[in-house]
């Protein structure tokens, strides 16, 4: 899942979604839940910052030229500048490399299960920050349940050892925490930018310090195989570019409802593109973390209501 930049005016949540809205949740769950199988082929030649930079360097133009030919206003003022470099590092660049760098220690099907708690990480911290998202009695279950579904899913004994494994599990959870305060950024600084113009120049940001970061920590750029640069184009245009548009187009259709429903089918078609391809299974204990990972964001969404407690008499 990606933090939201900023959101588009986007109708109430549809009851039942259109023909465009259906194909673009399905297009986004298929495409972000593929970004964890392009890793892994990516991480074959290219160290973690270095698919980073490039995922971001090669989807700056893409999505400018989306905003020039679409007429969308340009960034303006050191400010709004400031906010969209700290908004590359916060929403690219940081959870990017974490979790490629988590990937190289953890299957792909586990990354993707622990990225689903990203919307458990923004829905808490925003209930800290703003007053119109304040914590309820469902909001507090559904945080409790999903949290004890992460801790599940690594798995307790395993914050004992802090091995490779542990770490690159808390590095993947890292980058949904990244990917939180980014929301939480946004909201509060870029509320103002039109989406495809703060995706661009979120981007731009990201570039400017991916570029350099990489350099510094891994030298110059090797030379990359075939699956690997094909995998690199993949979280470029498709993952990263395209993604963006479609997610900004799926909330003007549908709502914002819906995109946390794309965030949940993300894991299910990463953990199977995990079997399938790369013959991954997972553990029993994995699947049930999942379970209430997903009972957590169904719960938080409003898609499963708690009972009221009955006054008593």
């Amino acid at each position: 899942m990606r933090a939201m930049t900023t959101a588009p005016a986007s109708r109430p949540a549809q009851k039942t979604l259109s023909p465009l809205a259906w194909t673009l949740l399905l297009a986004l769950a298929f495409i972000w839940g593929g970004t964890f199988l392009a890793n892994r082929f990516a991480l074959l030649t290219t160290p973690p910052a270095w698919i980073t930079a490039t995922r971001v360097t090669l989807a700056v133009p893409v999505l400018w030229a989306a905003a020039l030919l679409t007429r969308q206003p340009m960034p303006k003022g050191w400010r709004t500048w400031g906010a969209l470099l700290v908004m590359g590092a916060l929403n690219n660049v940081l959870p990017f490399t974490l979790i490629a760098w988590g990937q190289a220690h953890v299957p792909s099907s586990l990354a993707a299960i622990l990225n689903s708690s990203t919307a458990l990480w923004g829905m808490g911290l925003a209930a800290l920050v703003f007053a119109d998202e304040r914590m309820t009695r469902a909001k507090a279950v559904g945080l409790a349940l999903g949290f004890s579904g992460v801790v599940l899913v690594i798995g307790p004994s395993a914050l004992g050892g802090l091995d490779l494994r542990a770490l690159g599990q808390l590095s993947v959870i890292g980058a949904t925490l990244s990917y939180a305060v980014a929301g939480i950024w946004a909201r509060k600084m870029l509320s103002g930018l039109p989406p495809l113009t703060s995706a661009a120049g979120m981007l731009t940001g990201a570039a400017l310090l991916a570029l350099p970061l990489a350099w510094s920590m891994e030298g110059p750029p090797g030379g990359v195989t075939l699956p690997s640069a094909i995998a690199l184009l993949y979280l470029a245009l498709l993952a990263t570019a395209l993604a963006f548009i479609f997610y900004y187009r799926l909330m003007a259709t549908a709502g914002t409802g819906y995109t946390m429903l794309a965030t949940l089918l993300v894991a299910p078609v990463g953990v199977a593109l995990g079997a399938v391809v790369l013959g991954e299974s997972l553990s029993p204990q994995a699947w049930g973390g999942f379970a209430l990972i997903v009972l957590g964001l169904l719960t938080l969404n409003g898609r499963i209501r708690l009972a009221r407690a009955r006054p008593s008499r």
